[in-house]
C-alpha cells in the first residue's frame, strides 16, 4: 500500500516475517520460562529453542485453519518432534500477538527515535548557521516585525526535542507484553513465567491484563507518532510558504536534473515539503482508528485487530520517511538572506511602527494618542508606498518630542536581535 514511503530497516519490522520471527521469539521466550518453572524438561527446551516455521506451510494451514496463529503452530510443529506439545502451553493467541507486536513497536520507536536525533543534529547546526540572519517575521501571513531566521529553527530544535521525549514515553507505554492466557486470570499459566518471559524479552509487563493488552497503550503510540508528524508538517509549511515567488526567502534542494512541471520547464515547486505535509494528514487519521480501538467488548474481541494490521505498520513507515525526508531537505534547504533582505525592505519601514509608538509614550503621550499618530502615518507610507522614516520626519507631533538621532535609533534593525542569544542559551544551543 504504501512501498513507495518505505525504507527497509522499518518495512522488516512490520512484514509477514517480521511479524512471525518475533511470534516465534515469544513462544521460545514462554518455553524458557516454563522450563525455569519446572514444567518442560531441559533438553524438551533446547530443542524448542531451534524450533522454525515455514512460511509456505503457513500459507497452506491457514487455508485450512482460517485462524493464523493456529497454522503458525502447526508449522512450527513441524519443525519439532513430540516436545512440540508444550510449544504455546497455557497461551491463549493474545499472549503471542501482543507481546510480539510489542516487540516489534519497540524495534520501530528505537528506528524512529534515530530518525529524531538526526534531523535535530541537522535543525541544531542550521539554527546556528542563521542564528543572526535577520528574516520578517509574520502573522497572519502579513509583515509583523523583524525576528532571526535562526530563531525560527531554534524554536524547531525545542519542539523536536518535545517530540524525542514523548517518543521515548510512548515507546515505554506500548512495548508492552502479557502471557496471562485466557482472559487473563493466569488460570492456565502462572504470573512467574509472565515476569520471566517480558523480562527475557526486554518488555515492560501489562500488571492487570484482560485477554489483550491494553489498546489506550497503542492509543498513546499512534497519536505521539502524529504529533511528530503534526511537527514536520508546521516546519514544511514554512518553508513551502518562504519558497512562494513573492517571498523566495528559501528553497527546498532541487537536484540537477530534476524537473518540476511536465508543462513549465521554470518551475521549482516544495514538492517535497507538500509531500510531508500530504502524508502527515495520514497519520493524523490513523489516530482515530487508534482510539476507537480503545474501547472493546468485555475482556476482548477482535475489531482492534484488522484495523491495527494497517495503523501501526502505516504509522511507523510514513513517519520513518517523512523524517528521513526532512532531514534531507533540512540538511540542503536554500536560505537568501539578500531577498530576506529585501523583503524587510519592502514595507518602507512600518515595521519599525511599535518602536516608534513606545517611544512616544515615553515622550508622554496616551497610548492613544500615539497609537493614532504612528498608525496614520505608517497606512500612509503603505498606501502611497513612501518610506515611513520620511513621513515621519515631516510630522510635528513626532518631531516635537523625538529627535533625528532617536529616530535613526529606532530605525535600528539590529535591536530586533539583541535577544536572540538568550533564546540560544536557553535551548542550550550557544554556552
Amino acid at each position: 500500500m504504501i512501498e513507495r514511503y518505505s525504507r527497509p530497516e522499518m518495512a522488516r519490522i512490520w512484514s509477514e516475517e517480521g511479524k512471525l520471527d518475533r511470534w516465534l521469539q515469544v513462544e521460545i521466550a514462554v518455553c524458557e520460562a516454563w522450563g525455569e518453572q519446572g514444567a518442560i524438561p531441559k533438553e524438551a527446551v533446547e530443542r524448542i529453542r531451534h524450533a522454525r516455521y515455514d512460511m509456505a506451510a503457513v500459507n497452506r494451514y491457514l487455508a485450512e485453519t482460517h485462524h493464523d496463529v493456529t497454522a503458525f503452530l502447526r508449522s512450527v510443529a513441524d519443525s519439532l518432534g513430540e516436545e512440540s506439545r508444550y510449544v504455546h502451553l497455557g497461551l491463549t493467541s493474545n499472549d503471542v500477538i501482543d507481546t510480539a507486536q510489542g516487540l516489534q513497536i519497540k524495534a520501530a520507536a528505537e528506528i524512529l527515535e534515530r530518525d529524531v536525533a538526526a534531523l535535530l543534529e541537522v535543525l541544531e547546526r542550521r539554527a546556528v548557521e542563521f542564528k543572526d540572519t535577520l528574516t520578517m517575521g509574520r502573522t497572519h501571513g502579513v509583515h509583523a516585525e523583524p525576528t532571526s531566521f535562526g530563531l525560527k529553527l531554534a524554536a524547531w530544535v525545542d519542539e523536536m526535542r518535545r517530540n524525542a521525549h514523548r517518543l521515548a514515553d510512548a515507546k515505554a507505554q506500548a512495548a508492552v507484553g502479557k502471557v496471562s492466557g485466557a482472559v487473563g486470570t493466569h488460570a492456565t499459566v502462572p504470573p512467574e513465567v509472565e515476569e520471566r518471559t517480558c523480562a527475557h524479552l526486554g518488555l515492560a509487563m501489562e500488571p492487570v491484563s484482560s485477554q489483550i493488552v491494553h489498546r489506550d497503550r497503542h492509543a498513546q503510540f499512534v497519536a505521539t507518532l502524529a504529533i511528530i508528524a503534526a511537527s514536520l508538517e508546521r516546519f514544511a509549511t514554512e518553508i513551502r510558504s518562504l519558497q512562494r515567488t513573492e517571498i523566495l526567502e528559501a528553497e527546498e534542494p532541487f537536484a540537477k536534473g530534476q524537473t518540476g512541471s511536465s508543462a513549465m520547464p521554470h518551475k521549482r515547486n516544495p514538492e517535497k515539503c507538500e509531500r510531508v505535509c500530504g502524508l502527515a494528514r495520514v497519520i493524523r487519521g490513523h489516530t482515530v482508528t487508534a482510539l476507537e480501538n480503545v474501547a472493546l467488548w468485555h475482556e476482548r474481541d477482535i475489531s482492534n485487530s484488522a484495523p491495527e494490521r494497517i495503523i501501526l505498520p502505516d504509522s511507523c513507515l510514513l513517519l520513518d520517511y517523512m523524517l528521513d525526508m526532512f532531514t534531507w531537505i533540512m540538511n540542503g534547504l536554500q536560505v537568501y538572506p539578500q531577498r530576506m533582505r529585501e523583503n524587510l525592505e519592502m514595507t518602507q519601514g512600518v515595521t519599525f511602527s511599535q518602536r516608534v509608538m513606545l517611544a512616544l509614550i515615553e515622550k508622554g503621550l496616551s497610548r492613544q494618542e500615539a497609537y493614532a499618530i504612528v498608525q496614520r502615518n505608517a497606512l500612509q507610507a503603505w498606501k502611497e508606498r513612501r518610506p515611513f522614516r520620511q513621513l515621519l520626519d515631516a510630522e510635528p507631533d513626532v518631531t516635537s518630542r523625538l529627535s533625528p538621532a532617536e529616530l535613526d535609533d529606532i530605525f535600528d534593525y539590529s535591536y530586533y536581535l539583541r535577544h536572540v542569544d538568550t533564546s540560544f542559551r536557553r535551548v542550550g544551543l550557544l554556552t
